[in-house]
């Protein structure tokens, strides 16, 4: 079966590195771009990020990425969304007012509960809410690394594949069709993290993210 090249999505939100170096380890050789042309052609694309959204959208809709993006993912083919590249699936993020997302799927993001120390910043467990391959090798509740101050409410419960508890049980990882997305960093997160990146690249190598059974997500395009 020939290699894929993950194309790892370049608009100005940093942690690009450490995500090339964790596709690496996993025996891939990424491509980190901000061009749309890239992303039209990919096989596999990566959307990390770290920020606000209202920057994150301003990047994208500025290098002309975020079109390209959705018509990707419409086109059924694997996505993996890392922390903001999570929250940027769904409709409107409230952080810093009201901001539209790629609205990918249903949602809302919020802030976390008052009270807590924010942002949320170290491990923190991740309980597999239902199977997925995402999943293969790594054990229920394991620990994953942390970084945000928002996160993601979707109107559709059975997306959630995996949720963390801080002051509120939210969605760590959220898995539909040809999409997966994380809210912690897997690149920082030690073998467990690696594990995911590997998981996602082999699935994605042997010709999709879910199965058959499932259908390219198409909202809203």
């Amino acid at each position: 079966m020939s290699p894929v090249k993950p194309v790892i999505v370049d608009y100005g939100a940093g942690n690009l590195r450490s995500v090339a170096r964790a596709v690496a380890r996993a025996g891939y050789e990424p491509l980190i771009t901000s061009e749309a042309s890239a992303v039209e052609r990919a096989e596999v694309v990566i959307l990390p990020g770290v920020g606000a959204a209202a920057d994150t959208m301003s990047n994208l809709n500025r290098c002309g990425l975020v079109e390209p993006i959705r018509q990707y993912i419409a086109g059924g083919r694997p996505f993996l969304g890392v922390c903001m590249g999570l929250q940027a699936l769904f409709t409107v993020s409230e952080e810093g007012g009201e901001h539209r997302c790629l609205d990918i799927m249903p949602g809302r993001v919020l802030r976390l509960p008052d009270g807590l120390k924010v942002p949320h910043m170290g491990w923190n467990s991740v309980q597999q809410r239902r199977p997925h391959p995402i999943f293969d090798g790594i054990d229920d509740g394991a620990f994953f690394y942390f970084v945000h101050s928002y996160y993601a409410a979707p109107e559709d419960p059975s997306v959630v594949a995996g949720e963390t508890d801080y002051g509120v049980t939210f969605a760590a990882v959220v898995a539909k069709a040809n999409i997966v997305a994380t809210q912690f960093h897997p690149e920082k997160s030690g073998e467990a993290g690696l594990r995911l990146y590997e998981n996602f690249l082999r699935l994605a190598r042997e010709g999709g993210v879910f199965g058959e059974e499932h259908q390219p997500l198409k909202r809203a395009l």
